[in-house]
């Protein structure tokens, strides 16, 4: 495996991930990600508590305590893309070395809401907030809307198109009507082209979502059991550049799941065999601490000798352990990261095939009750299937999800071992 690492192709791909850390929008892009850190974790502390309520019988779903409970969820996790708008938008107007990155990063977050229909005025005269982009479904428009509003700002600080004020006036007035014509454009580029996407949609569509219908197109006709495996890599291939690929594949494939759980059920009622649809494969691609199987990452890192790796897998094993991976993926980080995207990329064809073979041979069972609700590994596999098989299975993928990711972990934890050496060696 060492040899491995040191051939000529993985030395060429190291060298691309630090060109690409290097790349002062990207740098931005990691650099917000991993700024979320309090962000993800407190919203993942409240979506446990709401997971767990029910479950105890101290609350149920929908009930005044839950949406209580759950309103910091809604303002962390939930509003992920617009933090990271704002964190990346003032963080690349520095890299830039533009003069007010502060009111860059509030052109930037208006131009975001804009971009995704936040919100919008019901028939009842009031205005409601749309959050079905403001989470992490929105970031890859995020990313599109700071590159674009931020080159347009620098365009107009370049050629000095702008409301002069005279020098006696106060710096933040100068800069607040400085920042007047470039906002109007990025305001007027982006109502230009939702306006366009709306039109040729007949109003179904705006910026944010025509492109998360444009990712998707493709994917509804892969429902056998290769388009599956095609599905689950192309997921996790966009989450390694910073696209919400299982946000992107879910809403195709979740009428096609509804309609299986829907089928086995009136077989499960019928006493008749339950039936496999391709489609159940879909689990493998999170049955381990989340999108990508993280939870062998972050059980690795408890015992990391590099101190960046233990300090976000100290915070990340209990969420992973609910399916709560993005303290892991932000943190480590793993996205723009060739060392970590391999194994990342690579588990999820493996537990596939093994899912494949599990239902094949009857070890595991196809579900045929929807449980919905966020729980730790193992509780929804038996709750939806009431088969204790099912319930270890999980378990059991940590196995090989564990031998794809622990070589990979080795070499990235002597990386960042050395970096920190260094960097103690310096301050020393």
């Amino acid at each position: 495996m060492e040899g491995l690492f040191n051939s000529r192709f993985m030395v060429k791909l190291q060298d691309f991930g630090q060109k690409l850390g290097t790349n002062k929008f990207l740098s931005a892009l990691q650099g917000a990600m991993m700024s979320m850190m309090g962000v993800l974790m407190v919203g993942a502390v409240f979506q446990i508590i709401c997971a767990i309520g029910p479950m105890l019988g101290v609350f149920e779903n929908g009930d005044t305590i839950y949406n209580f409970l759950y309103m910091p969820y809604n303002y962390t996790m939930n509003c992920l893309s617009v933090w990271i708008v704002v964190v990346m938008a003032y963080t690349y107007a520095k890299n830039l070395k533009m003069k007010s990155p502060l009111i860059t990063a509030v052109d930037s977050t208006v131009c975001f809401l804009v971009a995704t229909g936040a919100f919008m005025a019901l028939e009842n005269g009031t205005t409601a907030l749309n959050m079905s982009f403001l989470g992490a479904s929105g970031m890859f428009t995020g990313f599109l809307v700071v590159f674009v509003v931020i080159h347009v700002e620098k365009f107009c600080a370049d050629k000095n198109i702008r409301i002069r004020m005279p020098d006696v006036c106060p710096p933040f007035l100068v800069d607040g009507f400085s920042s007047i014509l470039p906002l109007l454009f990025n305001v007027v580029i982006f109502m230009i082209i939702s306006f366009g996407i709306s039109s040729v949609s007949g109003g179904a569509l705006n910026l944010a979502s025509g492109i998360m219908a444009v990712l998707a197109a493709p994917l509804s006709v892969l429902v056998s059991v290769p388009g599956m495996f095609i599905i689950g890599i192309f997921a996790s291939l966009l989450w390694c550049f910073g696209i919400h690929g299982t946000m992107i594949v879910y809403p195709v494939l979740m009428p096609m799941m509804m309609t299986a759980l829907a089928e086995n059920a009136a077989h499960a009622a019928a006493g008749e065999p339950l039936v496999f649809y391709p489609v159940a494969l879909f689990t493998a691609l999170q049955c381990c601490g989340g999108t990508g199987n993280t939870l062998p990452l972050a059980l690795f890192g408890l015992r990391s000798k590099s101190k960046q790796i233990q300090a976000v897998a100290k915070v990340s094993a209990v969420p992973g352990w609910f399916g709560i991976n993005e303290p892991m993926t932000f943190g480590m980080p793993i996205m723009f990261n060739p060392i970590l995207c391999i194994p990342y990329v690579l588990n999820i064809p493996l537990v596939m095939l093994c899912y494949y073979i599990g239902y094949q041979t009857g070890f595991i069972i196809p579900a045929w009750i929807p449980i919905m609700s966020l729980m730790p590994m193992g509780f929804a596999q038996y709750l939806g299937t009431l088969n204790w098989t099912n319930a270890i299975w999980d378990y059991i993928m940590l196995i090989p999800t564990g031998l794809v990711w622990y070589p990979f972990f080795k070499i990235y934890e002597k990386q960042l071992v050395a970096k920190e050496a260094a960097a103690a060696q310096n301050e020393a």
